[in-house]
């Protein structure tokens, strides 16, 4: 098979994608063009090679390993990497691997993209649709805009056109104020969604976590005879995962926000009713859940909850759980929305523990470290 690919090249050279071929235990067999053009090896320097050349030091205990049994035994693999060129820089690239076997023959493949090629990709793709949405974003927002200027210079005419009196005049500028205050909230919510920043990542504890974000709500809440329980029973250790801080503070206000209001639209009776934040822990996962007993949101909305623009409360932006979504995104994390009708609401934020994953901080079976030895 390997003679077949070097006698005829020319399709294989072709692939704007690295593509090394290896025996059973990752010896090189055949590189294409790019390979060349990517690590910066000619083909007689690597091939006769062991492909763990290609990988830095500290990820030949268990990376290099945990890539070799999963692609041996499993359904091979995908992901980031770190990988080291001929003249020792360092490049990020995306694998994906796979075996096959050609008479009673085992062979690797290994397939390596320059990340930075593929984000710019990504870029020119989200750049299209950027400007096929823009439309709608602008024509959305110049609606929500008009509503209040068009309310704001009503009662200004009214105020021009004849002296009204003292009680009359107050009644218009209080609602001029009130318009005023609504097109700046209007303005703060869209910025607030354009302009989110890539996060930075940091150590940090996800109760400290929480406890900031609800300081923000305590007073409002113990005024509507609304109390947060948070608990914590479901956290094994110390609870500790790597977040952008300030951006997943800003995720749950959003969230509490929403439960407070849902809430309040439901008659309380006298009693004190809560909102429940659970923290836990689930299989390297970080889990933060917030249920309220408030209005719910109809099956029918369900599909359409994270779409910008869209609510289903009068005067609401429809931005917050955009955001939330954006951000979660932006985490590799995910989020999860279960509700019905005058049952109530369960939000659901699930963040990866370790930003590292398990295949680079263990072995994942006991024969990896054979295979990679070989």
């Amino acid at each position: 098979m390997v003679e077949i690919l070097k006698a005829r090249p020319s399709l294989i050279d072709s692939i704007q994608a690295a593509l090394i071929v290896t025996d059973i235990h990752s010896k090189i067999l055949f590189i294409n063009r790019y390979t060349e053009h990517l690590f910066g090896y000619k083909r007689e320097e690597i091939e006769g090679q062991h492909l763990r050349v290609l990988f830095l030091e500290e990820d030949l205990i268990y990376f290099f390993p945990n890539i070799l049994y999963l692609t041996l035994y499993q359904n091979g693999f995908e992901g980031e990497a770190l990988l080291k060129q001929r003249d020792g820089k360092k490049i990020f690239v995306q694998i994906s691997t796979a075996s096959f076997k050609e008479e009673k023959e085992v062979f690797l493949t290994f397939s390596f993209q320059e990340i930075q090629r593929l984000k710019k990709l990504e870029r020119e793709r989200l750049e299209i649709e950027r400007w096929a949405n823009l439309g709608r974003v602008v024509e959305e927002i110049a609606h929500q805009i008009r509503n209040p200027i068009s309310s704001i210079g009503g009662y200004v005419k009214r105020l021009l056109k004849t002296p009204p009196s003292v009680s009359i005049r107050h009644s218009y500028l209080e609602r001029i104020f009130q318009e005023v205050q609504r097109l700046d909230k209007i303005i703060q919510q869209v910025e607030e969604y354009a302009l989110i920043s890539s996060p930075v990542f940091r150590r940090e504890k996800i109760e400290e976590v929480v406890e900031t974000a609800l300081q923000s709500f305590s007073i409002e809440a113990g005024k509507k005879k609304i109390a947060f329980r948070l608990e914590t029973r479901g956290l094994e250790e110390n609870g500790y995962f790597f977040i952008d801080k300030g951006m997943v503070v800003k995720t749950l206000c959003h969230i509490f926000r929403n439960a407070l209001e849902s809430m309040t639209k439901i008659p309380i009776k006298g009693k004190r009713t809560d909102v429940k934040v659970i923290l836990s822990e689930s299989e390297g996962k970080m889990l933060i859940s917030i249920s309220d007993k408030g209005e719910g949101i109809a099956k029918k909305d369900h599909g359409r909850i994270f779409e910008p623009f869209f609510s289903t409360r009068t005067g609401q932006m429809g931005l917050g759980l955009t955001f939330v979504k954006k951000v979660m995104e932006d985490h590799r994390g995910d989020v999860r929305v279960e509700s019905r009708i005058k049952r109530g609401t369960t939000v659901t934020l699930i963040f990866p523990k370790d930003r590292r994953r398990k295949v680079r901080r263990e072995l994942i079976a006991p024969e990896a470290i054979r295979d990679s030895s070989k």
